[in-house]
């Protein structure tokens, strides 16, 4: 990974994109991609979709959602304190004690999610799990009007954005889901860059996947491509109190997963695992029987059908503030997706056969 593609990854954990907030971060893709991009263009709905245009029809869309969960700032109580609705799928035992920033339009404004003492709690109050609607925000105000002066009623809120170094390449940060698969596919249009395609290119940074799909579903219909290939996080499974037998064994720094299943058109993951194999490129394979949790899923219903294919990344501790991933693991993504881009000769037909 060159320190340009990495300082780019950086910039993405550090930018704020809660669900319908991600204006911040397309910003950042935008500036980043022309620099090599054919073309860069923004839909009302607000996925930037990142161009190459090949020497056939073959249209290719490579998907990885800009968004993270968070949440959205309801009620201002009487004694200055937020209160928030969730903005995606939030465990709220993760938010005790957190580090929380509310971007409001005059900039971003420190606040932290506690509760009660535990000296102070009764006995049934130690025994019982913490309510989303029983935490407040804190940010020091001294009463509503205070409050109010620095914050609005619908202020997104994200985790305090901080990235941790870990051993042997590994990386923590909030947000990784999917700060990751949106690296990765831009990545792998760049490093097509002064080779022949045969096929157009568009790396989409889809919006509100974490609120049901919607920027994939839009983007999609836009593009009408022919094979489309979500890249995501999926959970690493090589961590205590995982069941492998259920979840697979999915290990950081085994490289890309290569999904199977029904929601995957099997002619795609094969060529998918064939150029894996051919570049002697580590990737690890793993199945779902139903329709994907993400991107994947709606691509592939997209008007008359999409050939759809799942690349993942592994991610320990999934929603939450120590999101963890190998850098390796992200290399390795971005080569398997631009070479398969480029192994393409235009008039490829991805029909399902024996």
């Amino acid at each position: 990974m060159d320190s340009d593609a990495l300082a780019f990854f950086h910039k993405l954990l550090a930018t704020p994109r809660p669900s319908g907030y991600e204006q911040r971060v397309q910003d950042q893709v935008r500036r980043y991609a022309a620099t090599f991009a054919d073309q860069v263009t923004t839909d009302v709905h607000g996925n930037v979709i990142v161009g190459r245009q090949g020497s056939k029809d073959l249209r290719v869309m490579l998907a990885g959602h800009c968004d993270q969960i968070g949440m959205l700032v309801t009620h201002i109580d009487d004694k200055g304190f937020l209160y928030a609705q969730p903005i995606g799928g939030w465990d709220p035992q993760q938010l005790i004690g957190q580090r929380m920033i509310v971007w409001t339009d005059r900039g971003p404004v420190g606040a932290v999610i506690a509760r009660k003492p535990i000296h102070l709690l009764n006995e049934k109050e130690r025994k019982e799990v913490v309510r989303m609607e029983d935490l407040w925000l804190d940010i020091g105000a001294k009463d509503r009007d205070d409050a109010a002066a620095a914050v609005a009623i619908g202020d997104p809120v994200t985790l305090e954005l901080t990235c941790c170094e870990l051993r042997n390449g590994l990386f923590a940060s909030p947000g990784m889901d999917n700060a990751t698969g949106l690296w990765v596919i831009v990545e792998a249009l760049r490093r097509t860059a002064g080779q022949p395609l045969h096929c157009s290119l568009y790396a989409v940074s889809t919006v509100q996947e974490e609120i049901g799909l919607r920027g994939a579903t839009t983007s999609a219909f836009g593009i009408a491509p022919h094979v489309g290939i979500a890249v995501d996080v999926t959970h690493a499974t090589d961590c205590p109190t995982i069941d492998q037998r259920q979840q697979g064994d999915v290990r950081l720094g085994g490289g890309p997963v290569i999904y199977r299943g029904p929601n995957m058109n099997p002619e795609v993951s094969e060529r998918l695992v064939r150029t894996a194999r051919r570049l002697e490129l580590s990737h690890q394979l793993a199945a779902i029987g139903r329709a994907t949790p993400n991107d994947a899923n709606t691509i592939q219903i997209s008007r008359s059908g999409v050939a759809t294919g799942l690349v993942s990344i592994p991610n320990r501790y999934m929603h939450s503030a120590v999101e963890t991933i190998s850098l390796e693991d992200l290399d390795r993504a971005a080569d398997l997706l631009a070479n398969f881009a480029l192994s393409l000769d235009g008039t490829e037909d991805f029909t399902p056969s024996l």
